[in-house]
């Protein structure tokens, strides 16, 4: 298969009850999610700060901010340029809770099964 450079990156979902999660989002840090999603599916795995951060393992975090607070969600990449959101959250403290990673973390290595 032939891919051009300046194809675009295709975005999809763990699953149905992430999807609810992320309409759940406050108003703000949900527009704030969409536009990144748009850079995410133009820049993919390229993407860097302030938008995205490598959080190891293949594992990456969106930062949305929006007036409401700052919300975070998780994904990884996949071959054929394609990238899975695992996870998403508002954050409430300074560090990421420990408890939001595991989740990303097992959702990644159940899609990269």
């Amino acid at each position: 298969m032939l891919t051009s450079e300046n194809q675009k990156w295709t975005i999809t979902y763990y699953d149905e009850h992430l999807i609810a999660d992320i309409r759940k989002l406050p108003a703000g840090i949900r527009a704030g999610f969409w536009r990144m999603l748009e850079k995410l599916q133009e820049h993919g795995a390229d993407l860097r700060m302030p938008y995205s951060r490598p959080m190891g393992e293949g594992l990456f975090e969106l930062r949305p901010r929006g007036e409401e607070g700052i919300g975070r969600a998780f994904y990884c990449t996949m071959i054929h340029k394609r990238i899975v959101i695992l996870h998403v959250f508002v954050k409430k403290t300074q560090e990421t809770p420990g408890r939001e990673l595991r989740v990303a973390r097992a959702r990644m290595k159940r899609v990269k099964a």
